[in-house]
């Protein structure tokens, strides 16, 4: 088959890598474009996956609209001459406008109820749209739902295996407690009118103060007070670094998600609440903190997690792996049934992948 991958975020980078490498184990022609998002490029260079970038980044709205729309026409080209049997991508607004176009079939699969600029410009056109069983929306009849997380198609066991020599790398010992908190740019479009921590410098201070090591991860640029805390390592070995720290605290729900799948507590504060980080929080393993108090609601159980001699992380994630699919497998069915054009896919029955 032909398939053609989009790619306009970091994150569509994770979940999409070990499904292309299995496509083209099963001889299949994957073709994936990007659109600089990010460290999104770096990723797709560092993993070794062929590519080509279609457009550059974007700085406002009003950018983004039109780095989009170059996007999709260039998108549009290149998938002309391919002639896929499927077109698929998260979120999916350029892989279902290309896909309705030439009259092929789209798969669109999501996780953020909230950015309904992007569902109300894809899904429309989308064939089929997979989504965890844990989102709060409803699609209609072609929303496939499955038990897990995005994280998973990358992070599970499995398939990624922390590498210690990470702390080397960014000057911690392996016996120190350290935290990492990540900090939101506040600029995509789903994230207008809403915020996170009151003042960064009081977090790190307060995770300085419980005898933690303080790193910090930022989309964009950091504020000045807290820049000299700013990790300098290379994008790829972020998730080597979440599951080795005590405690993730941040801003990010994906980064939040991603230190609660690695068995890592996590201490989500965002306006925001979704679905999976709801769903995170049932294991025990993502504390989220939404309302007015959430900045020091959020560094109360921080530093409490900090301050416990209770080990139960791996313990919760174990169960949530039980009852979670092999999310990998079901990605690459989903993309081989759609191209098929046949039945609506079945999730896998929620045993441990392997």
């Amino acid at each position: 088959m032909r398939i053609v991958v989009t790619i306009q975020h970091p994150g569509h980078v994770h979940f999409f890598r070990n499904a292309v490498a299995d496509l083209e184990r099963r001889e299949h022609e994957v073709h994936v474009f990007a659109r600089e998002k990010g460290v999104a490029i770096d990723l797709l260079e560092a993993y070794g996956i062929d590519h080509e970038v279609l457009a550059g980044g974007a700085d406002s709205l009003l950018s983004l609209a039109k780095t989009q729309a170059a996007y999709e026409a260039r998108l549009l080209c290149r998938a002309r001459r391919i002639d896929p049997d499927v077109i698929t991508g998260i979120g999916g607004v350029a892989a279902a406008h290309v896909a309705a176009a030439l009259r092929t079939k789209s798969l669109v699969f999501y996780d953020t109820e909230h950015a309904s600029l992007i569902t109300s410009l894809g899904y429309p056109f989308a064939d089929v749209v997979c989504t965890p069983a844990c989102y709060r929306g409803d699609v209609g009849s072609k929303q496939v739902t499955y038990p897990g997380t995005h994280e998973l198609a990358y992070l599970h066991p499995d398939l990624f295996e922390p590498d210690p020599s990470v702390l080397d790398e960014v000057g911690v010992d392996p016996d120190e407690s350290f935290a990492v908190v990540r900090l939101s740019g506040w600029n995509a479009s789903h994230d207008v009118g809403h915020g996170g921590f009151d003042d960064p410098r009081e977090v790190i201070e307060r995770l300085e103060a419980a005898g933690t090591t303080v790193l910090v991860t930022a989309e964009g640029e950091p504020p000045s007070d807290v820049a000299s805390y700013r990790l300098r390592t290379p994008p790829e070995r972020m998730h080597d670094l979440l599951a080795f720290a005590d405690v993730v605290v941040g801003e990010g729900a994906t980064t939040a998600a991603e230190a609660a799948v690695l068995g890592t507590p996590a201490v989500y504060v965002n306006s925001l609440s979704l679905g999976y980080t709801d769903e995170l929080s049932k294991y025990g393993l993502l504390y989220s903190y939404n309302g007015d108090e959430r900045h020091e609601q959020a560094l109360e159980t921080a530093v409490s997690i900090l301050e416990s001699e209770v080990d139960v992380w791996e313990r919760r994630r174990d169960r949530l792996l039980d009852e979670c699919i092999d999310v990998t497998a079901f990605v690459v069915r989903s993309i081989e049934t759609t191209a098929r054009e046949s039945e609506p896919i079945p999730a896998s029955p929620a045993v441990n992948p392997g």
